[in-house]
Formats: structure tokens, sequence, C-alpha cells
């Protein structure tokens, strides 16, 4: 009991910390070629001092790699899992967690969330995820309006969550760029939360959504608007890059001219005594004037067009039928870009061998569809499908209630499967809910799984994750433990009152 509450002491005394930790980025050079990504440093600062060691021991352990232990132990150091294996040795001064009877797994990553954007309580004044003010709004950031203290996050902490994409809203062709965040309960800026080193995401919008809402103003008003408007986008932004490109080329040569002038000087003016014009200048001797070349007018729209077509900013596109992702895919490949998931997708198993060779994830639900038009032909076997295919499937939530449960809803979506035959293990379902959406989020490299050199983004769970009895009893970021059933839990003036006492360690 003692070494828990110590723990608990020291996972929340850093939690309280990461705010200083967490520093706004520098400002800018001045441009010289079409800015596409804000600089995010590339990993997370440790802490001064020695770092703290945890061992979780005793526990089921779930990699989401394939290799699942029925009882193991997880040493972090800092903030990264160092080992995993049975019956680690206990390093000196480590803080030992017995986990006898849990089941331990990596945090779940959310791949479609608009927390923070949309938060409670659903007032108008909260209502800040969709810029519906023209199809293409692509240079609007959801990390401008993301909002830290939103307490529909503390909810989804405590489903598990640790990693979750906010999106701007499908109201667009071109709905803006997102943001990764972890669930830092102390964070009180999109900078103390931002993930470290992912990469943005640019939310596009097939189908009913864009024509729905622009149709009576400025178009698209049909699918065919829709097309033309991705087209007409992606061939300006083609033509922007090449601007600065153009710009590159003139300023180097410019810049090469100049160096040479000042080190090679021209020579001396000559008189011409023959004729008695030694005051005039003979023209083939002045120096070159040298003017610098003019950037191009910059467009922040452009510029996020820019970063996908670079490969630095990843396509996350809301689209509901085989036929419109099947033309999304043939746009993007005449572009030379990836869309790296398609969110909803409740027709992707149509389409699952077209999206594993594309290389493409189907952000899907478990059962959600029937509720328009384009989600009518949805089945549970989804995501199974996909996985049969050899496609990335992913359980995305776009819900601030499913956000609290996507164990269970992996789990739905998991027998689904089974019933009709399809061979899901769990470590697959697992994958769902953090390996894959780690890897469409670009932080595979980061966290998803439990292995050596991984963030600790950790849940503790009750017993089976995959079953509807089991709850997050204690959830770690980056080593830090943030929350604890019934123990570590948020105050806010939402909840006016509650939680008077301290928080205390686990008993």
């Amino acid at each position: 009991m003692k070494r828990q509450s110590a723990l608990l002491l020291l996972g929340l005394s850093a939690a309280l910390a990461c705010g200083k930790r967490g520093q706004a980025p520098a400002p800018a050079a001045p441009a010289t070629e079409a800015p596409a990504a804000t600089p995010i440093a590339a990993s997370d600062p440790e802490p001064p001092g020695p770092r703290r060691q945890t061992l979780l021991r005793g526990a089921i352990v779930m990699t989401a790699t394939g290799k699942t232990y029925a009882r193991a132990d997880l040493l972090v150091e800092g903030s990264k899992i160092t080992a995993v294996g049975v019956d680690l040795p206990v390093p000196a001064g480590a803080t030992v967690l017995d986990l006898a009877g849990k089941t331990l797994t990596p945090g779940i990553i959310d791949t479609h969330s608009h927390l923070g954007v949309y938060a409670a309580p659903g007032l108008t004044g909260n209502n800040d995820g969709n810029e519906a003010t023209a199809p293409n709004t692509a240079g609007v950031r959801a990390g401008d309006a993301y909002y830290p203290q939103d307490p529909q996050i503390d909810r989804a902490r405590a489903g598990g969550v640790t990693t979750m994409q906010i999106l701007p809203g499908s109201a667009n062709l071109f709905g803006g760029r997102s943001v990764t965040v972890r669930l830092l309960p102390h964070a009180r800026s999109v900078t103390d939360a931002r993930f470290p080193g992912a990469p943005e995401g640019l939310k596009m919008a097939c189908g009913e959504n864009p024509k729905r809402v622009y149709g009576n103003k400025s178009g698209p008003s049909t699918r065919m608007g829709n097309v033309a408007g991705y087209r007409d986008a992606f061939q300006k932004a083609s033509e922007y890059q090449r601007s600065w490109t153009k710009y590159q080329k003139d300023l180097s040569e410019w810049t090469a001219k100049k160096k040479a002038a000042e080190h090679d000087p021209p020579p001396a003016k000559k008189a011409d005594d023959k004729r008695g014009k030694a005051d005039k200048a003979d023209k083939a001797d002045k120096p070159e004037k040298l003017e610098e070349p003019t950037p191009p007018a910059r467009d922040f729209a452009m510029e996020t067009l820019v970063g996908v077509l670079r490969g630095e900013i990843f396509v996350h596109n809301h689209c509901y039928r085989a036929d419109e992702m099947s033309i999304m895919l043939e746009l993007a490949a005449t572009y030379g870009f990836k869309i790296r998931s398609f969110h909803h997708a409740t027709e992707a198993y149509k389409i699952a061998d077209r999206l594993a060779a594309a290389d493409t994830a189907a952000s899907v639900w478990a059962d959600w569809w029937g509720f328009k038009a384009e989600a009518f032909d949805g089945i549970r076997e989804n995501a199974a499908l996909l996985t049969q295919a050899g496609a990335r499937a992913i359980i995305h939530s776009d819900s601030a209630h499913g956000i609290q449960r996507l164990n269970q809803e992996a789990a739905k979506a998991m027998y689904a499967g089974r019933r009709a035959g399809v061979p899901v293990t769990d470590d697959q379902a697992l994958r769902w809910i953090t390996a894959n959406p780690a890897w469409a989020l670009g932080v595979a490299e980061r966290t998803g799984t439990l292995e050596p050199g991984k963030l600790a983004d950790l849940v503790v769970w009750s017993g089976d994750p995959f079953s509807v009895y089991s709850v997050a009893e204690q959830v770690f970021i980056g080593g830090e433990l943030v929350y604890v059933r019934g123990k570590l839990e948020p105050r806010t003036d939402f909840e006016l009152g509650y939680l008077d006492a301290a928080p205390q360690g686990p008993q």
C-alpha cells in the first residue's frame, strides 16, 4: 500500500509539473519556401534529476504486437518502457505496483474526436468545430480552438484514452488542420497537450455534408461539384508550390550573384585617349543591377494543401461510400499524395482490397450506421473483413460518449467478425484501438504498443478489456499516473464540490 501511495504521489507531482515543461514553439523565421506544418518538438523533454522507475508486476500483459503474456512485468523508467517480460528484477529504488489479476494494455488512441472544439456544456459559445463559411477552409487549425479544460476530456481519460486526434467538422470539402493531443489532466493550452512530433492532419469530407451545407450558397450542390472542388484546390496548390519553387531558384541565383559581386568587383572605368572621351563610362563595364526576387504572397489554405502534396500533413477523409472512397484514392494518386485514413467508411468492406493496396486505413464504427442515405449500407463485420483483407482497421468514436468505451466498441466488432466466421484475435482487436490508430496519426514509433523504447502510455484494466464488466482502474501517460478510478480524478468548475477530499493512492 505504501509503494502504491508513493507511486500515485510521484505521478501527481509530475502531472502538476507538466505545464512548466510545455513550452510554446519559437517564432518562425521569415519563409523562403512555402511552409507546410507547424514546427513541433521531436520528443518529450524528461524532467531534470534522476528518472523514477516503476515496475508493474504480475499482470496479464497484452502488448498489441502479436504477443500476450499470461503473467508478466513491465518496467517504466521516466517516460519510457524499458523492459517487458516474466519475473523482471526489481531495480534499486523502484516503486513496485502489484497488478495480479489485472490486465495491462497500451493506452487507447482515438483517431476521430471533437473534444475541446465542441466543449461541454453544449452551448453555442462552445461550438468551434466547423468553420462553415466556405467549401475550402484548409487554412484553419483545430488546435487554435482546442479547450483543454473541456470536462469531456476527463471522461475519455477515465475510459483509458491517452491520445486523440482533434479534427475540424465535416461541413467543408477541406475543413482545416487537425491536432493530435495527449489527455494530460493539467494542460493549460494546446501547446501543453500537443503530442510531441505528431504530424498535423487535414480533414476532408466527401458526400452529403458539403453539398448539403453549401448547396444553396456558393456550392457545391452535387457530388460532381465536390470532386471538382477537390481537383481545383489541389491543382491550385500544385501551381502555388511551383511558384515557390521558382522563387527559391531565383533567390538562390540572386544570392550567388550578389556574393560574386561582393568578392569580385568590376574593373575600373577606362579612358579613351584617342577620342578624348575619358569622362564617359564604358557601359559594358557597369555592374549588373541586382534586384532581390519578391516571394509569392502567402496563402495559408494553399500551404496546408502543399503540406499534403509533400507528405508532411496526413489526409483524414470523412467518406462513407465505397465508390466515393475509390474516387478519392484515384484523385490522390493523380496528385501524388496518400490518404492516411478514411473516416466512418461504412462501406469500406466493399473495397478492403483497394485500401490494403493503397496502405490507407479505415477508421470505422462497430455498429453505427443508417442515420442518412450514404450511411445506409453498414455491417457489423466491417472491421473484421478489413483485417482479413490485410487493411488497417481502426475503431474510432466521433462521439463524446463513445470515446469513453472504445474497448467495448472494439469488442463488439471483434465478436461480430467471429460470429461471421472471420477469426479475429484479441490482439488484432486491441490493435484496432492502439497500434493502428497510432500509425494513422504518425506516432507509431512512439506509442500504441507495449515495447521497450515506447512511451509508457498504459491502461490497467480490472479484467478482460473486452468485457463489459471491466473498467480502466489506472491510466499512465508518458509514465505519469494521470487517473486512478475513485481516487485520482479531476476537479473542475463543471463539477463544483466534487471530490472534496485530497486524492489518495490506490488501496
